[in-house]
């Protein structure tokens, strides 16, 4: 029994059963909006009455940490290697929205041993029935963490602007999405938001040649939620560090979240009894993804070795 079938295995003994919502949002570049648009968007469902925590994964950069001026005592490391409590790393933000650090973590799955990933696993568990949705903001790019964490989930909001170098580094994420193993296209919902707009006709345009083009050469689809117009309300809420959906909540861009948000409320279903979902099952198969790339890089070496020593 290799690892990651341990992993299973001892996923399914310690009685998980997630329920929280998980939505991954990412893009193919930095600077498009994703980590404004996982704040408020976390705000807005929040005010449609969901439990709403936001994990920042967008490792080295902590920005939902900039945007709201707070310092987290403790992150999701701490969880994992330090002794922490879950309660211990919840930061409380505005608006009910509780957030998580992601800290160094991710990078450290694969080297978790059979206990840290029972113990994790129990400790997300408990995240999962406390929250409605966990909204994960991934770093921009097609960095492995990055694509892992899209690959692991099961509902993906991809988000780009009208620029030509937001457009080609959206597809080229899911292009390099297309080539992980572990993406699975018949579980993995994809829902683009066109960020940055003139107007809805434009977000419209953005989306159906994105989705021509996808569909076309990689056979993945792509659902349409909405549509952001520029508005230059965002760019004074990050120098504010108050959220845009706060600071001027009747502003273009704050009210068309809010919109993207009773969507995304009226779209979600809740998991039937036998579904898979939630926070828990998503870290289980970071770690299973891991646990393979480790082994392959040990099988790798062993074989480079070999070569040398014949």
């Amino acid at each position: 029994m290799d690892q990651a079938e341990k992993l299973r295995k001892m996923v399914s003994e310690s009685e998980v059963k997630p329920s929280a919502r998980v939505i991954t949002v990412t893009s193919g570049k930095g600077g498009v909006g994703k980590s404004s648009l996982s704040l408020n968007l976390a705000i807005c469902l929040s005010r449609l009455g969901k439990q709403v925590v936001l994990l920042d994964a967008d490792f080295g950069l902590a920005n939902i940490e900039v945007m709201l001026g707070i310092r987290p005592t403790a992150n999701l490391a701490d969880l994992m290697f330090r002794g922490k409590n879950l309660s211990d790393i919840i930061t409380d933000g505005p608006e009910n929205v509780k957030f998580i650090s992601g800290g160094s973590g991710i990078q450290e799955l694969a080297q978790m041993n059979k206990e840290q990933v029972l113990y994790l696993t129990k400790k997300l568990a408990e995240l999962d029935r406390i929250a409605d949705v966990i909204i994960i903001d991934t770093g921009a790019g097609i960095s492995d963490s990055v694509l892992e964490f899209v690959a692991s989930g099961n509902e993906v909001l991809l988000l780009a602007t009208p620029e030509p170098t937001s457009i080609t580094d959206a597809y080229a994420l899911l292009k390099a999405l297309n080539r992980k193993s572990e993406f699975s296209k018949r579980d993995t919902t994809i829902k683009f938001v066109a960020n940055r707009v003139k107007n809805e006709d434009e977000g419209l345009v953005l989306y159906e040649n994105m989705k021509n083009v996808v569909g076309k050469f990689l056979n993945i689809s792509l659902d349409f939620v909405g549509s952001i117009p520029q508005d230059d309300n965002i760019s004074k809420a990050v120098m504010k560090q108050k959220p845009i959906t706060i600071s001027s909540p009747q502003s273009p861009a704050a009210k068309a979240i809010a919109v993207l948000a009773e969507k995304l409320n009226n779209d979600g279903q809740a998991p039937t009894e036998n579904e898979e979902k939630g926070i828990a099952l998503l870290f289980s198969n970071l770690i299973r993804t891991k646990f393979r790339k480790k082994k392959k890089e040990e099988r790798d070496r062993e074989k480079a070795n070999a070569s040398k020593g014949q």
